[in-house]
This record gives structure tokens, C-alpha cells and sequence, in this order.
């Protein structure tokens, strides 16, 4: 059979970039960013983006386009003989099912406010009023499973359309919408009274308030978005660079992409922190900030009903540019591996995908007892975890040795790929660089031993609930 292609290279880029754009620019970047300081955050973040997260992702599209194949058949052609590299693909389209087990719950949440927000359900209500209404959507698991299933039918029927008709064409279109609504809700963001303040917090380092919370957790948590941003690590990105032609260098491509990414998360940023400021509303509330905080911001804003309903399209546009890409992976590594048709890949994957996202749904009502992380916590902040914390950060080092080891693809095969083509090389001197990666495996070990859990992660979003419960109940 025939590898489908890109019709255009905007197509490719624009594609990449919506993988890459989701919840982690919008949703996770702002509160992360608030919670560590602000600016300073931002600057260290940066720096990892560009020192971690652009070169593997080269290596992530070199191996895809070398391959012509999805995370199902990479490693298998790319491998040297007797190698076991291979092995990995079951870890990274592990990686894409568990993300997707709580982003199309996540994803129903947004579709399910864009709604209320639009007919006007928030108008008139009080803090304690909004929280009750997220609290209360938390305890209806048929509600959620519905639109989690909209979300993913919705999704999944449109990578079924193929590469260029359905994921390309509804991307690149749905991405232009995405900037111009985040340029529109920026500007209004910003021109709050008392919007200033939030400006100064977002824009002017502050690395006395970053050393409070202390310097490796600020490390690590700009490190662990700079690959969470990105989708780097599960085979998610690799995918496009099997779709696209050897007419342009990976390098150019790669910039172009985190570019756009990090635009977006930045961009964000100057939509959430002048609102917060402007309104007395603590930037680091968690991720509680959306479906809390902001409601109540809307219903303080002279027609806040409208810029609600435009700030949640928005979050639905990022959040599932991200599925529709991964959900073109999962398809991809079923055609790949057992030669199936598209429509039938995706009759499969629609009932695979909806049922294992029912733990999330029923991890806030039925399933709440189950508290892995202890008091607070919950199914999502496992699969988050684990997908998060695990799974993108050790995939990624995969991909790196990978491309890099005398035992993996190596070096010259990398660079002979990765440089095909006009535009932006692969700096030669980079080898040097990123063989000191090959140092950090100590540390990659030790940051995900067994007590990672309880020195690094920070159950976010049930222990937000479980707050907002509590002040509900007083």
C-alpha cells in the first residue's frame, strides 16, 4: 500500500504544531508558569525547549521520515540486526493510549463548558455558585461519558477521512482559527484595568520568588513541560516526519514547529495572567484555573459571555488538534502493523479508546476511593504520571541513543537524514553536545526510581477538586 503524504509543507507544519499545541501550552504552561514564579519560570523553560526539546525533536522526525513508517515499523527498519529497539514501540503506543484515557475526558469537559459559556448558564452566579457547577458535573459520570464519547467519535471521524482530506485540511484550518481567537482574547487580556500587573508577573524575572519554591523543582518542572509541550518520546511527532518528502532539512522544519508552540503557550500567558491580576485571582490556583477561576472572571468582564464562550472554543481547538494527531498515530500503528484498512482501524480504536478513557470518567464518582497517590489524588493523576513524569521523558532519551548510539541507527545515518534537503542544518559540533545526554542516564534512573512519586510529583487536579469540594461543604 501506498504512504499517504502532505499535500503542502504549511500542511506538515501546521500539523506538527497542533500535536505539539494542546492542554500543556494552555492549560498546564500558565498555572506551572504561576506556580514557580512567573517569568523566571519562563526563561529556564525556554532554555530546556531549545537545549532538550528541539534536537530530539529532529531525531523523532528523522526517524519517521527514514523509516516511512509509523512507531510500529521505526525501530524495526532502522535498527542495526539483532538489536532489540524494537521493543520500545509497545511502550510509545502505550504512551498515546494512556494520554488519550484522560485528554478526551478533559476534552469533553471544554466541549461541555464551551455550551454553558455560550447559552449564558454562568451568568448571575457566585464563586460558590461556578464551583458548583464543575463539582457537580464531576459527580455525573453519564454526562462526562457522553461527551467524552462526542470527542472522541468526533476525532477519530476525522483522521478516518485520511491524511490530506480529513487530518490536514481540518487541522490547518482549525490552527488559523486557534491564533486568530488567542490573539483576539490576548488583546482584550491585556487591555483590562489593572491588567499591568499581570504583565509585570509574566514579563520580569523574579529569581528570588523561583528559589522559594526551590531551584531543581523549578528545574524539573521546566524540564518535564519543555518535553510534555512537545509530545516528544511516544512516536507522536515521528509520525509526520513518515508523511513528508525529502525536500527540506528536519532541522528548519523542527524550529518552525517549536516556534509555533511556544508562541502559543507564551500567548496564553498574556491571556490568563493580566486577567487573573486584573481581577485579584492568584495565578498559580492550579488546573482548577479553568474550569474555576476563569468562569468567574468571565462573569466580571463586560461581556464576559462571549469572550467565555471564545476562550473555551479556543482550549477546544488545542486540546483536540493534539487527539486528532495522536489519534493518526494509533491508526497508523494498527495499518502498519497488522495491514488493516483505515475504516476498519478506526471502528476498533473508537470502542478501544472510549473504553479505556471510562477509569478517568469514573475516577471523580464511582472510582473515587481510589487514591493512588494518597488523599487528593486519582485516576488522572496516575495516567498523568505516568504518561507525563515516565513514559515522554524516557522515550525521549530512547529516541536520543537511539540516533546517536553505534549500537542504534548512529550518528551518520542520522545526520545524513536529518540534513536532506534545503534549508537549516544539523550542527555537526552537536554531536559532542548531545553525547553528554549519554551522562545523564544516571540521573534519568534516578529520577524515576520508586520514590519519584513522593519527592516530585504533586497530585494536581483531584486535590484541586477535593479543595473545591471542601468549600462547597463549609
Amino acid at each position: 500500500m501506498k504512504r499517504e503524504k502532505f499535500g503542502s509543507r504549511l500542511g506538515f507544519i501546521l500539523i506538527s504544531a497542533g500535536c505539539a499545541i494542546g492542554l500543556g501550552n494552555v492549560w498546564r504552561f500558565p498555572y506551572i508558569t504561576g506556580k514557580y514564579g512567573g517569568a523566571a519560570f519562563v526563561l529556564i523553560y525556554l532554555l530546556f525547549l531549545v537545549l532538550l526539546g528541539l534536537p530530539i525533536m529532529v531525531m523523532e522526525f528523522a526517524v519517521g521520515r527514514g523509516s516511512q513508517a509509523s512507531i510500529a515499523l521505526s525501530f524495526d527498519r532502522l535498527e542495526p540486526l539483532g538489536t532489540k529497539w524494537h521493543w520500545y514501540k509497545w511502550f510509545g503506543i502505550g504512551g498515546n493510549y494512556l494520554l488519550m484515557m484522560f485528554y478526551t475526558t478533559i476534552g469533553g469537559w471544554l466541549l461541555l463548558y464551551t455550551g454553558k459559556m455560550a447559552i449564558g448558564e454562568f451568568k448571575g452566579l457566585d464563586a460558590d455558585g461556578v464551583t458548583g457547577v464543575f463539582t457537580s458535573l464531576l459527580g455525573q459520570p453519564v454526562t462526562m461519558t457522553i461527551c467524552m464519547i462526542l470527542v472522541v467519535v468526533l476525532c477519530f471521524g476525522i483522521v478516518c477521512m485520511g491524511l490530506q482530506k480529513g487530518v490536514e485540511q481540518i487541522t490547518k484550518k482549525m490552527m488559523i482559527l486557534l491564533f486568530v481567537l488567542m490573539i483576539i482574547l490576548a488583546v482584550r487580556s491585556v487591555t483590562l484595568p489593572g491588567a499591568e500587573k499581570g504583565l509585570e508577573f509574566y514579563l520580569l524575572p523574579d529569581f528570588k520568588k523561583a528559589a522559594e519554591s526551590g531551584l531543581k523543582e523549578v528545574i524539573f518542572a521546566a524540564m518535564g513541560q519543555a518535553f510534555f509541550t512537545l509530545s516528544l518520546g511516544i512516536g507522536a511527532i515521528a509520525i509526520f516526519g513518515s508523511y513528508i518528502g525529502k525536500e527540506r532539512t528536519l532541522t528548519g522544519e523542527a524550529v518552525c514547529v517549536t516556534v509555533l508552540d511556544t508562541l502559543v503557550a507564551l500567548i496564553a500567558g498574556f491571556i490568563i495572567f493580566p486577567a487573573c491580576f486584573a481581577f485579584n485571582v492568584q495565578p498559580d490556583s492550579g488546573p482548577s484555573l479553568i474550569f474555576i477561576t476563569l468562569p468567574n472572571v468571565f462573569n466580571s468582564m463586560a461581556g464576559g459571555r462571549i469572550w467565555g464562550a471564545l476562550f473555551f472554543l479556543f482550549m477546544i481547538f488545542a486540546a483536540v488538534s493534539t487527539v486528532i494527531a495522536v489519534f493518526e498515530n494509533i491508526l497508523s500503528f494498527a495499518i502498519d502493523l497488522t495491514g488493516c484498512r483505515r475504516k476498519k482501524a478506526v471502528i476498533v480504536n473508537i470502542v478501544v479508546v472510549a473504553v479505556l478513557s471510562m477509569p478517568c470518567v469514573l475516577g471523580f464518582n464511582v472510582w473515587s476511593g481510589f487514591m493512588p497517590f494518597g488523599k487528593g489524588s486519582g485516576v488522572l493523576d496516575l495516567e498523568d504520571f505516568l504518561v507525563s513524569n515516565n513514559l515522554l521523558p524516557i522515550g525521549s532519551l530512547i529516541y536520543l541513543l537511539f540516533c546517536t548510539s553505534r549500537y542504534g541507527w548512529g550518528w551518520k545515518n542520522f545526520l545524513k537524514e536529518a540534513d536532506t534537503g534545503e534549508g537549516l542544518k544539523f550542527p555537526k559540533w552537536a554531536k559532542f553536545y548531545v553525547s553528554l545526554f549519554y551522562r545523564c542516564s544516571d540521573f534519568f534512573r534516578y529520577r524515576f526510581r520508586g520514590n519519584t512519586v513522593c519527592r516530585y510529583y504533586r497530585p494536581g487536579f483531584r486535590y484541586q477538586i477535593s479543595a473545591c469540594r471542601l468549600r462547597a461543604a463549609s
